[in-house]
């Protein structure tokens, strides 16, 4: 999609978790489909969350409305009803609609240690992972939906990691992260059932092998440099960008018929193959087939036979 299909244009959204990687990119392609984005987040210019980096929801909600949107940054812990709450009741008074909601609310890698069992670590990182991959969102949508639903159409879209069929066939290597990747998939299919009455939709979304600001600098790398990092890891070879999960977004919001997805749990790959957008090098990463095929099934290929 170019800036010159405007195809949201009119429409409001509500990004939940925009400060950086897919948050930012779903924002940002929003707003280059002409929408009105609301960038939430925790680490503003004045503060940082507990993630403690440096990307801030101003700066998202700058490169919205640079796309030819209209970002509007709004810190909010979404943890806090309250907040909540009173960013709804704003999106109400200057809008009087959402036709978007993008349930995005993670920060919850710096407590991962891939491999610790259930009853090893600290139980109350555990329990976190699950406050903000679970709570945060049961809330947002608590409040959002009723103004969501005002008018039909609406469309609910639950970020995880993984789909039900890849997170039930592979085990995540945390317990408190299995689960906590597994409550918005259940999210988006009890969700399509309360809002197929008021004609809306949900669906639960997944990023593949996501090459956020964090994942860069993990393997010392930059976007333009990315391939670099191959030689480290081999299976980075599959990676895709955060534009891919926002052109993804877009691809939903703009099909009139999206309801054909209600209550499913998709990769951005396999919208791809359906909505026909790539990522920003013109490829379409299929890293459920890669990771089914390949890694876990052992067959001899490269990635770029799923590229």
């Amino acid at each position: 999609m170019n800036s010159s299909e405007q195809l949201l244009r009119g429409k409001v959204a509500l990004v939940a978790g925009a400060t950086r990687g897919a948050g930012r990119a779903m924002a940002v392609e929003l707003g280059r489909a002409g929408a009105v984005v609301y960038a939430t987040g925790r680490t503003t210019r004045e503060r940082r969350s507990e993630v403690g980096r440096p990307e801030t929801i101003e700066e998202t909600a700058e490169l919205v409305t640079a796309t030819g949107g209209t970002g509007i940054a709004v810190p909010v812990d979404h943890l806090e009803p309250e907040q909540v709450a009173a960013l709804v009741e704003r999106i109400d008074r200057e809008q009087g609609r959402l036709d978007v909601l993008v349930n995005d609310v993670w920060g919850g890698d710096h407590l991962l240690k891939f491999g610790q069992r259930a009853w090893e670590g600290e139980l109350r990182d555990g329990l976190r992972m699950l406050r903000l991959a679970i709570d945060a969102h049961a809330i947002t949508s608590h409040y959002a939906l009723p103004l969501l639903i005002r008018r039909p159409g609406g469309l609910v879209v639950e970020i995880t990691d993984g789909t039900e069929e890849f997170n039930t066939a592979y085990y995540r290597e945390m317990f408190f992260f299995d689960l906590a990747k597994s409550g918005p998939l259940r999210m988006a299919w009890s969700l399509a059932h309360e809002l197929r009455q008021y004609g809306g939709t949900a669906v639960c979304l997944s990023p593949g092998f996501l090459r956020s600001e964090e994942m860069l600098e993990h393997f010392g790398v930059t976007e333009e440099t990315w391939r670099d990092a191959v030689a480290k890891e081999p299976h980075f070879a599959i990676a895709e960008s955060p534009a891919f999960i926002g052109r993804a977004v877009v691809a939903l919001a703009s099909d009139p018929e999206r309801q054909r997805w209600s209550g499913k749990s998709v990769f951005s790959g396999d919208l791809a193959k359906v909505y026909g957008f790539t990522d920003v090098d013109g490829s379409r990463p299929d890293v459920g087939g890669y990771f089914v095929d390949v890694v876990h099934g052992g067959k001899r290929a490269s990635a770029a036979d799923y590229r």
